[in-house]
């Protein structure tokens, strides 16, 4: 007869009684089972974007290059300080002996007085005299490398995107130049009750000079096109107001691709 394959196969050793059975066994191979993984659909960044009315529009796309990139803090401090002393004018200036008004007349003779010599009456020993060794006009500016500033800008819109304090408005350029209309489209999305710092990033355009014009005065509020943002006024405002045409600017200028 046949033996199958998986059979047991029993073979004595020795003779007699004291004789051990021993039993071979074949290997039967277990079938590998894979573990299925299921993929995490990647998470896209999004934003709300409202009306005039305060009523939610639409939900737009956010690039993740921008909004959603990891927060250097050590960057964004240094683009702070490098943008604040860049603010700095420098101007201190002290007159010296020959831009000090006076005369220039001899103030007693070389000789014969017992006097130290002296000349003029302008020297810095004087009073009213010129001033020596005092400040002058001097350049505090500093540099930061083109890359780091986007850089930093991309870590503070990511900071504010993390925090929800970033919103899209549409609509603002068909309303009439007054401060008045402005001020309600803020009180009907609910930012102008804590007198926040809000910055209003605008593209460019002559259609979005109305914009400015009637959002210039209103205090706690500071307008920017999209193409200039920097990292510190970004982190210097408590809230973004973000034009839903902005975005295109933003991501046409600082995510330019070189040919």
């Amino acid at each position: 007869m046949p033996v199958k394959k998986n059979a047991k196969r029993t073979h004595s050793t020795g003779s007699g009684q004291n004789a051990k059975k021993v039993i071979k066994k074949t290997a039967v191979k277990k079938p590998v089972i894979k573990k299925v993984v299921a993929k995490k659909p990647k998470s896209t960044l999004s934003l709300e974007v409202f009306d005039t009315k305060g009523k939610l529009s639409e939900t737009i796309s956010l690039p993740k290059e921008i909004f959603g990139v990891e927060v250097n803090d050590k960057l964004l401090a240094q683009a702070v300080r490098v943008y604040l002393a860049n603010q700095r004018e420098g101007s201190a200036r002290t007159k010296t002996r020959s831009t000090v008004h006076g005369t220039t007349k001899k103030v007693w003779q070389q000789k014969g007085t017992g006097r130290a010599r002296h000349g003029s009456r302008k020297a810095p020993i004087f009073v009213h005299g010129g001033i020596a060794w005092g400040p002058r006009p001097r350049d505090f500016s500093l540099s930061l490398s083109k890359k780091m500033r986007k850089a930093a800008l991309f870590s503070a819109l990511s900071l504010k995107q993390k925090s929800n304090e970033i919103k899209g408005i549409k609509g603002l350029e068909k309303l009439t130049p007054k401060t008045k209309l402005i001020v309600e489209v803020l009180n009907n999305l609910g930012v102008n009750k804590d007198n926040k710092k809000i910055l209003l990033i605008t593209p460019k355009g002559k259609e979005f000079e109305n914009v400015y014009r009637a959002a210039r005065n209103i205090q706690g509020v500071s307008l920017l096109p999209a193409d200039i943002i920097n990292a510190y006024q970004v982190m210097d405002n408590k809230l973004i107001l973000l034009m839903d045409k902005s975005l295109d600017v933003i991501t046409s200028n600082f995510l330019k691709e070189k040919a």
